[in-house]
């Protein structure tokens, strides 16, 4: 009974702001004062279309839930300070505060405060953490603590170089208030200048949080989940002015500042891309994030995380900022170079397909995960269009093999008609050289990028899996595509699976693309280097065409290196025959992809819940309007009929 005034009590101790309830029925507000429990929802309010309850949440996210939800700002607690109060259970009646903050108050004495953020702009007010004392019995405990690995908990044999990995893996969790809430992103012992590879990335994090999930800790992915919500709603600046609402993080460093001369605290330091070479926002990091929070649905069976209101008022924001109206006539995501896994100049600018894909895949996600109300309609309507618009775009004017090449090299320019068949004005000397040889008779891919009068015809191997994975291709492209990597295996694997892109830039044309960038040289880094960490994607999308022997293939390739080359980031050279020139050693992503990749050949069962088959009610929709206003057929029946072959 007297929990919220035992909190209360605790509370003023240490900070100078009361949390104010209220009695308001909105599942937005806290439970009454005088009850343990949560109250029932009001029975005229919407329901979530999942088979659970819908957990009682608190939450200020500076007031952009009014305008997502489409609430008068009546309906929400008169509230002093940024907090989130949380019950998943609605037998829990004790609650723990914590001295812990994601932000830190502006101390005149301390200088090192004049770069971390202060929450929605409070100088004078830490968030109060209110969680749940409930503690789930699956989740492992020693995560980074003592290193201890419950080699019991795997259902299959484990390898030592597996026991090895899952070591290093639990070494470099990051805990924040006693929690772990992610992984670092290199833990090099002989790194001396660690630069940003200390923090936690969220992109990085996918492969470890999926390595976590199937080992049935669940625990970290949550935290993390939570925790890079709440950084989404921070102030983010660069040279005074601020990119829209809805940007997820890049990275986030836990501090440890100093409040008094004898009491310490940790906070939360994120980097929107103010403190990332180049000064660029990182485009992937909330699509990563959608793609992580329905992974974590899947592979738990928990589906309470996504129902949770501030968990769908995150998502709406980030589906906002990708689906705003702008000037593009496409409906690919318009970015900027180095905004994703690629974050140096590389000449991705546009349309990279990269983008392309985890958009579509988000997009595929965040169709499942939005609770359904007369407020979603209008915004699921508009994803179910993008979809089918992104996906036909992409499938036809993305892919290229033998044929589609053969009708490139004879494209008549300067066309101007609604029915020209050289829509962006290709020139066919565009076409280099080496691709004339290169592509083979029974394969394909889908170009880099492509924009008016440019095509982008590098091989980029994140942006081909995972057009796979989410079904963005048609059956037959995904199946060509994996042809192509195994016809092309010395290329595109060699020595260590799998090349970033293919071919490298070099000579005039590196100069010109890359600014003459001393880390982006000719096959190195992103520039034709070998990522190891690219071998989950590519295990994922064998499995789902079932191509399983390519996987273990390469699984069995990097098995032999990785642990004797102590897991660099990326290899050099044409074949990826040496380590990376700049490559940090154990790296995170490079462990957590290998040990993916061995358990989802292990259980292709689990593997499938990670993948999308073909939506054929996509290839029905379409908003164009040609088929009404008589000007010109719409060209989707020869596209449907393609697919369905």
């Amino acid at each position: 009974m007297n929990a919220i005034a035992l909190i209360r009590n605790r509370a003023m101790k240490s900070i100078r702001t009361i949390l104010i309830s209220s009695r308001n029925s909105s599942p937005f507000l806290s439970t009454p004062a005088n009850s343990g429990h949560a109250p029932p929802i009001a029975s005229n309010s919407p329901r979530p279309r999942f088979n659970h309850h819908q957990p009682l949440q608190m939450y200020r996210i500076k007031g952009i839930a009014q305008k997502v939800f489409g609430l008068p700002y009546s309906n929400f607690a008169p509230l002093t300070m940024p907090f989130i109060l949380i019950t998943s259970n609605r037998d829990v009646s004790t609650f723990k505060v914590r001295n812990c903050s994601t932000s830190v108050e502006s101390r005149g004495h301390d200088n090192n405060f004049e770069r971390i953020y202060v929450q929605g702009g409070m100088n004078n007010v830490k968030p109060l953490v209110v969680e749940s004392s409930h503690e789930d019995v699956t989740d492992e405990r020693n995560l980074g603590g003592e290193v201890n690995v419950s080699v019991g908990k795997s259902k299959w044999e484990v390898s030592d170089v597996e026991k090895q990995a899952w070591k290093l893996l639990q070494g470099a969790v990051v805990t924040y208030c006693g929690n772990p809430v992610g992984t670092v992103a290199a833990n090099d012992p002989g790194d001396k200048l660690p630069l940003n590879y200390d923090q936690v990335f969220l992109r990085d994090f996918i492969p470890s949080a999926l390595a976590f999930l199937l080992r049935g800790e669940s625990e970290i992915v949550k935290n993390f989940l939570l925790h890079t919500l709440q950084l989404q709603s921070w102030e983010k600046t660069v040279d005074c002015y601020s990119p829209g609402q809805g940007l997820m993080p890049a990275s986030f460093k836990v501090r440890t500042v100093a409040l008094d001369e004898d009491k310490r605290e940790e906070v939360l330091d994120p980097d929107f891309g103010e403190s990332a070479i180049g000064r660029v926002a990182p485009v992937d990091s909330g699509l990563w994030w959608i793609i992580l929070l329905r992974a974590y649905g899947k592979l738990t069976g928990d589906c309470s995380l996504q129902e949770r209101a501030d968990v769908q008022t995150g998502l709406k924001m980030i589906l906002n900022l990708c689906l705003t109206d702008g000037f593009d006539m496409f409906p690919s995501l318009l970015v900027t170079d180095g905004s994703c896994m690629i974050d140096r100049r590389m000449g991705i600018h546009g349309h990279p397909l990269e983008i392309q894909a985890l958009f579509y895949s988000a997009l595929r996600c965040s169709r499942e995960m939005l609770v359904v109300t007369e407020g979603t309609d209008n915004l699921i309507r508009a994803i179910n269009n993008r979809l089918s618009a992104l996906s036909f775009h992409i499938r036809e004017y993305y892919w290229v093999d033998m044929k589609k090449m053969n009708e490139i090299y004879r494209y008549k320019t300067e066309e101007y008609s609604m029915d020209a068949i050289n829509k962006f004005n290709i020139y066919p000397e565009q076409i280099p050289p080496w691709l004339m040889d290169w592509i083979p008779e029974e394969g394909g891919y889908l170009i880099g990028n492509l924009q008016p009068a440019h095509m982008d015809f590098r091989f980029f191997t994140l942006g081909n899996l995972w057009s796979i994975v989410s079904s963005l291709g048609t059956p037959r492209q995904n199946q060509a595509t994996l042809n192509l990597i195994e016809a092309k295996w010395d290329d595109l694997v060699g020595h260590m699976p799998l090349k970033i892109c293919y071919p490298a830039l070099d000579n005039e044309e590196w100069r010109i693309t890359t600014g003459s960038d001393p880390k982006n040289t000719p096959w190195s880094y992103h520039n034709g280097g070998s990522w190891p960490t690219l071998l989950w994607q590519f295990t994922l999308a064998c499995i789902k065409m079932g191509r399983t022997e390519l996987a273990q293939k390469a699984v069995a390739l990097a098995e032999k290196r990785l642990p004797v080359d102590s897991w660099p980031e990326y290899y050099d050279t044409r074949t990826g025959k040496f380590i990376g020139k700049q490559a940090r050693m154990y790296q995170t992503w490079t462990i957590a992809g290998f040990l993916t990749s061995k358990m989802l050949l292990k259980d292709p069962e689990t593997a499938s819940r990670l993948f999308w088959e073909e939506d054929y009610e996509l290839l029905d929709i379409c908003v164009c309007g040609l088929s009404k206003n008589g000007r010109k057929r719409c060209s989707r029946g020869a596209a449907r009929s393609q697919i369905l072959v």
